[in-house]
C-alpha cells in the first residue's frame, strides 16, 4: 500500500485535472474539492490495498436499483 497523498500532491493533481478537463473552479470551492478529492483518495487507498485472487471478478452487467427499492 502506498503512502497518502501529501496536501501539495492533491493540490497539484487537482489543479492538473481541471486545467485538462477545461473546469475553472471559483476560489470559495476550491477547498471542499481539495477536501473530497483527498476523501477520494483515501478510499481509492483502502481498495487498492486489498489483495484480489481469480475469483474477485467484476460484474459483468451494472444493474442500478433506486434508492427505495432495498429498503
Amino acid at each position: 500500500m502506498s503512502a497518502a497523498l501529501s496536501a501539495a500532491q492533491i493540490e497539484a493533481a487537482v489543479d492538473a485535472q481541471a486545467a485538462v478537463l477545461g473546469l475553472v473552479l471559483a476560489p470559495e470551492h476550491r477547498p471542499g474539492v481539495l477536501q473530497y478529492y483527498a476523501l477520494a483518495a483515501g478510499m481509492a487507498e483502502l481498495v487498492q490495498g486489498l489483495p484480489l485472487g481469480p475469483h474477485d471478478e467484476p460484474a459483468p452487467v451494472f444493474t442500478p436499483v433506486s434508492p427505495g427499492a432495498g429498503a
